[in-house]
């Protein structure tokens, strides 16, 4: 998610600027996102007898960052137009039938209001899926969250968070999502963060532990105005992308079943193991014992290692002193099962003896 809170500063033109910039960074990442809006109806959302009071920072930006409902519209259509997902934070309920208007899609519950059930009522009421940011909420509002969404039946993702404005690396506690994901295993979890010094080694850490939401503040230079220090910017954006794609390549396979191990890993491990050679001249029906051979590298083409010894195999063809004891040249039950038979003449060194064999048995005797 990408967080636009306020950022727009009350200007359409500039919100559609922001929008068209960061839809470019996510495009050339190859990334899915949400870009995200903060709703709020001022005339209700704020008493009438402190609209004019500049000296309380909230109500003030909340005024002085208004739009009409019609330039929200404008947003979202853009959104909508740069191929990302239009989510809003409503603060009240009003915005709450808003966001029905625009046809948004998923909703976000702020720290703010995680026991604020007058809304989270109303937003459970549109059925739609619902991300929650937990700064600074007990346990048991968490636990009312999920219980409550879950029994509608209603999808919710719990967002590690820490609600400070910006986060120094030491205020992360990443170690939260390991929680969360052990209290809520059926349940998305995910990590919004706000720190400003580091875009890359938080994403790491997070997404190897598991996060799969993740959402930061966004936004632009422009003249005449300075960029909160929670906030990124689009090429800081860039760099957390890149660290997603980074970290979804470094952890591989979904950590719920054994990962396959690509063949170029399995022919290097298989250079590793040991073949199984004569110690002394063996003649055919010899029944073959511990003291008949030697273990030692290479393993070479169509030749049994120590994964495939067996005790009392008996020798079909003679095999000479030093030389490699091929598959074929004893009577096992690998040299029965056709797939078993191919695979041992593909691994292993290239050999003269492995090639003619290979050939015998149909493959090719290369790696």
């Amino acid at each position: 998610m990408l967080e636009m809170a306020n950022n727009h500063l009350g200007d359409l033109q500039r919100g559609l600027k922001i929008v068209n910039n960061y839809a470019q960074v996510v495009r050339f990442n190859n990334v899915r996102a949400a870009i995200k809006l903060q709703l709020r109806d001022v005339d209700s959302f704020i008493h009438r007898d402190f609209r004019g009071r500049s000296d309380i920072r909230y109500i003030k930006k909340t005024l002085d960052t208004r739009l009409q409902a019609a330039d929200y519209a404008t947003m979202v259509k853009a959104i909508r137009e740069a191929n990302c997902i239009p989510m809003a934070t409503p603060f009240d309920e009003t915005s709450v039938d808003f966001c029905c208007e625009l046809g948004i899609p998923i909703l976000k519950l702020a720290s703010s209001d995680c026991n604020d059930w007058i809304l989270i009522e109303k937003m459970a009421r549109t059925k739609k899926p619902v991300i929650v940011s937990t700064g600074g909420s007990s346990l048991k509002d968490i636990d009312d969250l999920v219980t409550f969404f879950g029994n509608r039946r209603i999808p919710l993702a719990i967002n590690h968070c820490v609600s400070l404005y910006p986060t120094e690396e030491s205020e992360l506690e990443i170690n939260q999502i390991d929680f969360l994901r052990s209290r809520y295993p059926n349940h998305i979890i995910g990590f919004s963060s706000h720190e400003y010094c580091d875009w890359t080694g938080s994403m790491l850490m997070a997404y190897a532990k598991g996060a799969r939401t993740f959402e930061r503040h966004i936004d632009i230079q422009t003249d005449g105005m300075t960029v909160s220090p929670y906030c990124s910017l689009p090429d800081q954006v860039d760099t957390w992308f890149k660290a997603f794609n980074r970290a979804k390549q470094m952890s591989g396979a979904p950590g719920t079943h054994k990962r396959l191990p690509p063949q170029k890993e399995i022919a290097y491990l298989d250079s590793l193991v040991r073949g199984v050679y004569a110690k002394r001249d063996l003649p055919a029906g010899h029944i073959l014992q511990d003291a008949d051979v030697y273990l030692a590298v290479p393993l070479q083409q169509g030749q049994i290692s120590c994964r495939e010894l067996m005790r009392g195999e008996v020798i079909r063809k003679a095999v000479s002193k030093d030389k490699p004891i091929v598959i074929d040249a004893i009577d096992s039950p690998y040299a029965n099962i056709p797939s078993l038979r191919a695979l041992i003449y593909k691994r292993g060194l290239p050999s003269s003896s492995g090639r003619a064999l290979a050939a015998k048995a149909g493959g090719d005797g290369k790696n």
